[in-house]
């Protein structure tokens, strides 16, 4: 079989907030796709935050194996080593191609793609909120007009990135630009599981759904131009985000919430249509993309290729796939310092905090935003538990810690070690104490070279 083209499409800010998932929203395009392909119903990311959780999909590696401990507009970088997926794509015969966002770093010519279809300053030194060459729409645009002209040759990849659904700061806060994006009525929304049914809670769940209607049309134009160009049949399609929704409990939160992420492929004739319910990261679609290219998946990666649990059973490869029993998951800075830990299994979820915080994290977006008010004063009231440990069958939205429960002990003390077996095993920068900001090096030798003061 010859190697498929890959068209890797990826938004901000989603989670699983899709029909195709069982949310109250009209997503017909990326629903329709899930249909054609595979839907992973428990597939999670690395990172609740954005640049960290991309980072492992473009190396399959965690953030602190990679070096990205932080946002890429906060001077968080990868490791100058590390191989990135359009490299190795590129080094084996593909041609590949950026369109939109990356926010993976603020240097793109890093990434090694042979076309940039994006305008886009060697060096950012802005967060996303600014990318207006990355909405949805125009996106998909772009790729239809490079599509039609013919400009890609087989096999090629393309990285193809969505603003939509990433907060914008307003005059009164952060919001979903209702003035630019069509919002139905908050009266007429569901509220999310997750959170408390409060005014601002419904007015912002009623701006993503602006949002979200335009990223259903960015992608839809893409599907339409692949089968305009009579591509769609040799094309591996894959759709994904990095986190979850850009509301309280949810990014910035290794809760379900905060790192359950969609993730959708379709390779016609190759994949039967189906639900995968396995545990899945986002490390592991890295070396799922270059196994299906035929590249060798580097030896040092943390994912592990699910190729043999996608492909029809009657072509004699199928068999050497093992689900996973568990997945870790953890971040350390965003827009302050937030070290968190954190393993998941069929069942259980516990959560390492190695920082004293409110009881729950806010990231400056959502803190400032309509959802922030209703929640965010008794959310800071609280000081969050160094541990925390809950039954995911019985306590899906994680409500009630179990960390002290001495019914749970044995479940606690065993999933302690193997988180604990994991930081070991990557090196985890967290066991040699807390982790330094990007910029230390600036400011540490102006604090040595402070002089002493008399007095207390």
């Amino acid at each position: 079989m010859a190697p498929p083209n890959v068209v890797l499409m990826h938004c901000h800010d989603l989670g699983r907030y899709l029909g195709c998932y069982g949310a109250a929203v009209d997503t017909p395009r990326i629903d329709g796709l899930a249909d054609e392909g595979v839907r992973f119903d428990r597939h999670f990311v690395t990172a609740p935050q954005c640049s960290p959780s991309r980072s492992s999909l473009m190396t399959g590696r965690h953030p602190h194996q990679n070096g990205m401990l932080g946002l890429a507009h906060g001077d968080w970088e990868i490791g100058s080593d590390e191989r990135l997926l359009p490299q190795l794509l590129g080094e084996a015969g593909y041609e590949t191609h950026r369109f939109g966002l990356q926010h993976v770093t603020e240097y793109p010519d890093r990434l090694g793609y042979d076309y940039e279809h994006v305008e886009e300053p060697l060096r950012v030194n802005t967060p996303p909120s600014v990318h207006e060459t990355a909405r949805a729409r125009e996106v998909g645009k772009e790729v239809a007009s490079v599509l039609s002209a013919g400009e890609c040759d087989d096999p090629f990849f393309a990285s193809v990135g969505f603003f939509e659904l990433h907060r914008v700061e307003e005059e009164d806060g952060f919001g979903f630009e209702a003035d630019r994006y069509e919002t139905p009525n908050p009266e007429d929304v569901d509220p999310l599981p997750f959170l408390p049914d409060r005014p601002g809670i419904r007015s912002d769940v009623a701006e993503v759904q602006g949002m979200l209607e335009a990223l259903d049309d960015g992608v839809g134009t893409v599907l339409d131009a692949l089968e305009e160009a009579g591509l769609a049949e040799d094309t591996l399609v894959v759709f994904t985000t990095e986190h979850g929704l850009a509301f309280p409990r949810a990014k910035g939160c290794c809760y379900d919430a905060g790192i359950g992420a969609a993730l959708a492929m379709r390779y016609p004739d190759v994949f039967e249509q189906r639900v995968v319910d396995d545990l899945v990261s986002n490390v592991d679609v890295f070396s799922t993309l270059l196994e299906f290219a035929g590249v060798e998946v580097p030896a040092n990666v943390a994912g592990r290729s699910f190729r043999d649990r996608l492909v029809d059973e009657s072509d004699g490869s199928e068999g050497q796939y093992e689900p996973r029993e568990r997945l870790f998951a953890g971040m350390t800075w965003h827009d302050r310092y937030n070290p968190v830990r954190a393993v998941r299994t069929d069942r259980y979820k516990y959560v390492r905090n190695f920082w004293h915080l409110p009881g729950v994290y806010l990231t400056r977006d959502i803190y400032e935003s309509a959802a922030g008010s209703e929640v965010r004063e008794e959310y800071y009231c609280e000081q969050r538990p160094y541990v925390e440990l809950y039954d995911l069958e019985t306590d899906p939205h994680e409500r009630e810690n179990l960390a002290e429960d001495p019914d749970h002990e044995d479940v606690r003390d065993r999933l302690r070690d193997e988180l604990i077996g994991w930081m070991l095993e990557t090196d985890d920068p967290l066991l040699e104490g807390p982790v330094r900001p990007s910029d230390w090096d600036v400011i540490h030798p102006q604090i040595e070279s402070e002089p002493e003061q008399d007095g207390p």
